[in-house]
């Protein structure tokens, strides 16, 4: 992580502990405080990491609206004492959001020691791994 600024760094471990949190709630069988915990921390981890403005862009995007849309109203639903349901608008959401990093996580998640040849295994047998660069021209 030498490519990180320190204050994306921090982000990181916001982003991280959010992930943690939301994991944890859903082990807790969607209790609502980890959950909202984890969506606050992640949010907060993702402004530190890429920035404030960049945040709002990509949230706003025209093309990404009704995953901003399903992100938000699972999280408001989350708050509202809705969890289960509110946790399961909002993974909908973060499919259409973050959806275009899952080939990036899956690359990534292959070098890991221990699991990375089963993940890699999953992946060509699922063929999640096929659209790999499939929008560049070249």
């Amino acid at each position: 992580m030498m490519w990180l600024s320190d204050s994306q760094k921090v982000g990181v471990a916001f982003c991280s502990g959010g992930g943690f949190f939301l994991i944890g709630g859903v082990l807790l069988f969607f209790d609502r405080a980890m959950l909202a915990m984890g969506n606050i921390l992640f949010l907060i981890g993702l402004t530190i990491i890429i920035g404030p403005s960049k945040t709002a862009v990509f949230f706003a995007r025209r093309s990404k609206i009704q995953g901003t849309l399903a992100f938000f109203s699972g999280l408001t639903l989350i708050f509202l004492r809705w969890p289960l349901i509110g946790f399961l608008i909002e993974l909908y959401g973060i499919l259409i959001l973050f959806g275009d990093f899952l080939g990036t996580i899956l690359g990534f998640a292959r070098n890991i020691p221990v699991i990375g040849p089963y993940v890699g295994m999953l992946v060509d047998r699922t063929g999640l791994g096929a659209r790999r660069n499939a929008e560049l021209p070249v």
